[in-house]
Formats: C-alpha cells, sequence, structure tokens
C-alpha cells in the first residue's frame, strides 16, 4: 500500500449542517486548504437533508459540524437522531453566544462539544481533530457562559438543582476530572496533572456517568452544569 493511499484512509472525514450558504462554503474551503488531514464528504441546510434524505447515512462521516438554528429540522433533533443512530459519529455544534441554553441541551441530546462562529482556523481544525478522537472540546470563554447560565436560573430552577444535587454527589476527584474533560483536556492530561494513570481517570469517568445517568463525555457536562455540580471557584476543580 503507498503512503497516500495510507493518508488517504486515514483523513478525517466532514459533513457541514448549516443553513447559511456562505458558512457551508467557508469551511469548505478551509477544509480543503488548511485541512489537510481532513475532507469534507458532504453538506446539508439543515436536518431534513442530512437525515431523512439519508446525507449521513450514505457517507458515514466521523464528524459532523452542526448549527443549532435551522428551518425544516433544527440542530437539536438532528444531534438526538445522529447520536441514537450513529452513536460513534462525532457531532460539533456551530453556535452564536446567545444560544446558551440550546448549548446545554445539545450537549446532553449527544453532541460532544461546540464552537463559537467567530473561531478561527486553528481552533476549528483542532476541535475536530478532538471530536475525530473522541475527545470533548469546549471552548473556556463558553464554559464560563454555561457556568454564569446555571447559576443565574430563577430560584425555583436552583432550588430545584440543589434538591437533585443533594441526592447524588460527585467526589473532589472526580469533580476536578469533570472539570478537565469539561476544558477539553484528554485523558492522559488529567491523568498527567492530578498524578494518576489514565486508565484510573477512565474509571472514574465511568463512575461519573453512572452518576449522572450520562453516556458520554459532554452529555456528563451538561447534567453536572445544570446541577450545579461543577463551579470554576473550587480550587480542586482547577485543571
Amino acid at each position: 500500500m503507498s503512503d497516500e493511499t495510507r493518508a488517504e484512509e486515514k483523513r478525517i472525514r466532514v459533513v457541514i449542517v448549516d443553513d447559511h450558504q456562505i458558512v457551508r462554503d467557508g469551511l469548505c474551503l478551509i477544509l480543503q486548504i488548511e485541512g489537510k488531514d481532513m475532507e469534507m464528504v458532504g453538506n446539508a441546510s439543515n436536518g431534513v437533508t442530512a437525515l431523512r434524505l439519508r446525507l449521513i447515512e450514505k457517507v458515514q462521516p466521523d464528524v459532523v459540524l452542526m448549527d443549532l438554528r435551522m428551518p425544516g429540522m433544527d440542530g437539536l433533533e438532528a444531534i438526538t437522531q445522529i447520536h441514537a443512530r450513529w452513536p460513534n459519529i462525532a457531532v460539533v455544534i456551530l453556535t452564536t453566544y446567545n444560544e446558551d441554553e440550546l448549548m446545554l441541551r445539545g450537549l446532553r441530546a449527544g453532541a460532544c462539544g461546540y464552537l463559537l462562529k467567530d473561531v478561527n482556523r486553528e481552533t476549528l481544525l483542532h476541535s475536530i481533530r478532538l471530536a475525530a478522537r473522541g475527545e470533548t472540546l469546549l471552548q473556556p470563554e463558553v464554559f464560563a457562559r454555561l457556568l454564569s447560565l446555571t447559576q443565574s436560573s430563577s430560584s425555583d430552577a436552583t432550588a430545584e438543582r440543589a434538591k437533585k444535587a443533594d441526592k447524588l454527589e460527585l467526589t473532589e476527584r472526580e469533580r476536578s476530572i469533570l472539570t478537565g474533560v469539561a476544558r477539553g483536556k484528554r485523558s492522559k492530561e488529567i491523568a498527567a496533572h492530578l498524578g494518576i494513570t489514565a486508565a484510573t481517570v477512565a474509571a472514574h469517568l465511568t463512575n461519573i456517568y453512572a452518576k449522572l445517568g450520562a453516556d458520554s463525555r459532554a452529555s456528563a457536562v451538561a447534567i453536572a452544569l445544570q446541577r450545579g455540580l461543577l463551579s470554576l471557584e473550587r480550587e480542586n476543580d482547577t485543571l
């Protein structure tokens, strides 16, 4: 097998779902010029084209870049269906600053992370690579916004989260690991920081999933945020 053939096989297959043609064209151009280890294998203007017209099923991408606000079938419904049918396909949300609540819902639906649409090219490509490896990426500034969102909810919602949190506790080590995940750290990076093995990190994540009723890193982060179990102010949470 030639080096060229092996390189082709290793390329990350990307589908873009966004209702703005200029966004799709721009992302496609970036992948063509700078994403040497990637290729765009399809694009769609909404979830209907991506799912009901079987684009995702036909091309089986590694990563889907998904807008949230689209006509026909929005991103949230599309993420839910993709995660249910093809859990190994990584979905990264494309969003803007005023969609924080939808971002939380998107993570719980199965997205592995999200990007703001004004993200630079380097971060975009890095995020696609992380997603293809099964990692979670949450930009620090967006993570802070989500924390602010959960902390500024109505008193009734806050009380409900506190009630749930009383019934469910994460250890300090579990909080540290989950915060590392939320900040886009890889398991081996979290392990090195905490002085434990990557296998121990994986074991802690399994326990965290069981406690939160989550099935992925991103959904665990979303649930923990909504229940007030993560805080930037906790010294042991900082990675």
